[in-house]
């Protein structure tokens, strides 16, 4: 039993109401749940929301009726971790069987494709790992050209290594935590408190699929990209 989840608070910043706002003919939150809804290897979609007007879209595309996010989940302190146990608990029960994957797509990114949600689920299925997390190559190296000021105001590279890092191909291989794509073992969900408690690995996605919405102007490039797949495709 695969659960498909897409967290989508009502409260944003950033973008008022980013989760609902069109983008490229239909609300952003479809691109994501569309996905869920139209994958055949997932079992059950949930949404959770605050958001009436969110929610009942998603019932009426076919989510479970979960009720409302508590309000202690939808304020912007909220964690991510606690949205998840409490959407895997509450599904559960309405499904009557246990969960074998926890499959969160992130709605403020969605440049993901069908195939890495294919691949996101093969790669946690092969290795067994407790987690897999979206991650795209960083464009700034810790080891190399991040830096942070002393207790002097002087700057030093941020992770400095013995005789120092003097090209980007010889530091450490780091990587960027996309919010795109998840997939969590259920055990692993119920007895931690946060994410990176047990063995989490990397399914790396390219960095033009993994651009998020956070601002005005990550709504104005992310539509620029989407715009310009649509295009390149047709």
């Amino acid at each position: 039993m695969i659960l498909g989840h897409i967290g989508a608070r009502k409260g944003s910043k950033g973008v008022p109401r980013k989760n609902f706002r069109e983008i490229c003919g239909k609300p952003l939150i479809d691109w994501s749940l569309d996905q869920l809804l139209e994958h055949p290897r997932v079992d059950a979609v949930v949404v959770s929301t605050d958001d009436e007007e969110i929610y009942e879209h998603a019932i009426a595309k076919g989510a479970l009726k979960m009720g409302l996010r508590p309000a202690h989940l939808a304020s912007d302190t909220a964690g991510k971790w606690q949205v998840w146990q409490h959407a895997l608990e509450v599904s559960e029960e309405i499904l009557g069987e246990p969960v074998t994957a926890f499959l969160d797509l992130d709605c403020t990114s969605p440049l993901r494709l069908m195939e890495d949600i294919d691949n996101a689920l093969n790669l946690f299925f092969d290795e067994k790992p407790d987690m897999v997390m979206s991650c795209c190559d960083a464009h700034k190296n810790p080891y190399f050209n991040l830096v942070e000021p002393d207790e002097t105001g002087a700057l030093q590279v941020s992770k400095p290594l013995p005789g120092g890092v003097v090209a980007r191909q010889q530091a450490p291989k780091v990587y960027e935590h996309a919010a795109s794509t998840y997939v969590v073992a259920p055990d692993y969900l119920r007895r931690a408190n946060a994410l990176y408690e047990g063995r989490v690995i990397p399914y790396v996605m390219p960095q033009e699929r993994c651009a998020d919405i956070d601002t005005p102007l990550d709504f104005r490039i992310v539509e620029f990209l989407m715009k310009d797949r649509e295009t390149h495709h047709d």
